[in-house]
């Protein structure tokens, strides 16, 4: 069986399928709807074959089903036929969740993506576990109003680099992972992991992706 996954941010989608090795990208934005996406996606990826899809989705996703619509696209997400769309079988998870169980390694893993917000997910003994710790009451606000962009620009690097080792060291006390990969378009602005965590790769995106098919 041939994989088409779709890895949906706020500024780009990105795409690749099974047996290719370098993957087609273009721009999203506040103004993509869920029909634009597909359109642009099944053109780009014509001359590949593929039998199902993985969709990663920035946003909440439950029991397979888009459960808001996303902060920096644009609107009729809630209720899109993807099927229909792409006339095969899609599978939607959160773009977090799909990063994390393509970084799964063993154990209990804790991801967590910092980007336009705080993504997060568990994955245990193989078992996926999407999370929103974001919302997480921390100090006055919330977690992700602290680690999100908002919060990197907000603070300046060092500051808000300060309060990622906080936040993490507390959620490594409050559930015990035996691994935490720290992934997202910022996990770059670290100037050092927090200790006990790995980077993530945006690659494993893909991976996940591809892992939603296996039995």
């Amino acid at each position: 069986m041939k994989v088409l996954v779709v890895d949906i941010g706020g500024t780009t989608v990105k795409m690749l399928a099974t047996g290719q090795v370098e993957p087609h990208r273009f721009r999203s934005g506040p103004k993509m709807t869920p029909e634009e996406m597909a359109s642009q996606v099944k053109a780009l990826a014509a001359p590949w074959k593929y039998d199902v899809v993985s969709i990663g989705y920035p946003g909440l996703v439950l029991e397979e089903r888009i459960a808001a619509e996303p902060r920096n696209l644009g609107p009729g997400w809630i209720g899109f036929d993807f099927e229909a769309a792409f006339k095969c079988p899609v599978k939607l998870l959160n773009d977090a969740a799909m990063q994390a169980l393509g970084s799964y390694e063993s154990g209990t893993m804790l991801f967590l993506g910092l980007g336009t917000g705080l993504g997060s997910a568990l994955v245990v003994a193989g078992h996926l576990v999407p999370m929103e710790l974001g919302h997480l009451s921390y100090k006055n606000k919330t977690v992700e109003y602290y680690l999100g962009d908002k919060g990197l620009k907000r603070l300046g690097r060092e500051e808000w680099q300060r309060q990622v080792e906080l936040a993490v060291a507390r959620l490594i006390d409050a559930l015990h992972p035996d691994d935490v990969v720290i992934g997202g378009g910022n996990a770059k602005n670290l100037k050092r992991l927090p200790p006990g965590c790995r980077e993530g790769r945006n690659a494993n995106a893909f991976l996940g992706g591809f892992r939603l098919w296996v039995p």
